[in-house]
């Protein structure tokens, strides 16, 4: 008797090329890297897997992160101070912004238009894991009143959305863009997750895919991390393609 089994399809063999636009490889202002050590070893540990450009983002986060323009400036300036002295600052590009929690903070930044900004008008956002906010249909409206297009960072990891399709097709409808995170196509964030953003790449919600890591651990699961399904698996690269053609600089 023959056994057929399907071939793995890893994620990293998705990556060559690919723009990372949302992470936490600067040193020391939020819970990613927590030295220039640090940032470099996962830039290098994401450049393995195929990733050519880094849009670094911060947490900016009124209680507990709050990032401001000079501490993200200053951090982006020691992480090149020190790829000045590799040669990996001519192998890779790395263009800081930020991933802003929609709190009263953010709104005052909204309306100075002082903004980090992932490329262009693009703004990554974040909500609550715990509760939503009851107002985001208007703060998207906001959003895209002052000129910006907000893209929702892992809509897959909201966990009071995961049973209400309907709604993440409204926000879709309001101009709100998607970003996936890689490894919630695992069960890395649980099994809950994954089920969710297998079935917004499926219904074709998502725009961007970044990932979204802190330490070298996510490299590992990343590098390491496999699809089943081959409609996911052909729906994943041309979002891929997608976050590679809109963000690249180069």
């Amino acid at each position: 008797m023959f056994h057929f089994f399907s071939k793995k399809l890893f994620l990293k063999d998705l990556l060559e090329g690919f723009v990372d636009i949302h992470n936490h490889i600067l040193p020391g202002i939020d819970d990613g890297a927590k030295t220039v050590h640090e940032s470099i070893d996962l830039i290098l540990s994401l450049k393995e897997l195929g990733a050519k450009e880094f849009i670094p983002t911060p947490h900016v986060m009124q209680d507990f992160y709050p990032n401001t323009d000079e501490t993200i400036g200053d951090s982006y300036g020691r992480l090149l101070e020190a790829l000045n002295k590799t040669k990996l600052l001519s192998e890779v590009t790395i263009n800081p912004a930020a991933e802003y929690m929609l709190d009263d903070n953010f709104e005052k930044l909204l309306k100075t238009k002082d903004l980090y900004t992932l490329k262009k008008s693009y703004v990554l956002v974040e909500i609550s894991y715990f509760q939503p906010p009851l107002n985001l249909e208007d703060i998207i409206f906001d959003i895209k009143t002052h000129g910006y297009l907000p893209v929702l960072a892992h809509p897959e990891r909201y966990a009071y959305y995961h049973k209400k399709l309907d709604y993440y097709k409204r926000l879709k409808q309001l101009g709100c863009f998607f970003q996936l995170n890689l490894l919630s196509l695992t069960n890395h964030y649980g099994n809950n997750v994954e089920k969710t953003a297998k079935r917004l790449i499926e219904e074709n919600l998502i725009d961007f895919i970044g990932s979204d890591v802190h330490n070298k651990n996510h490299v590992m699961k990343l590098s390491k991390s496999t699809i089943s399904n081959n409609k996911i698996f052909d729906s994943l690269k041309q979002v891929i393609r997608n976050t590679n053609t809109v963000f690249s600089v180069t």
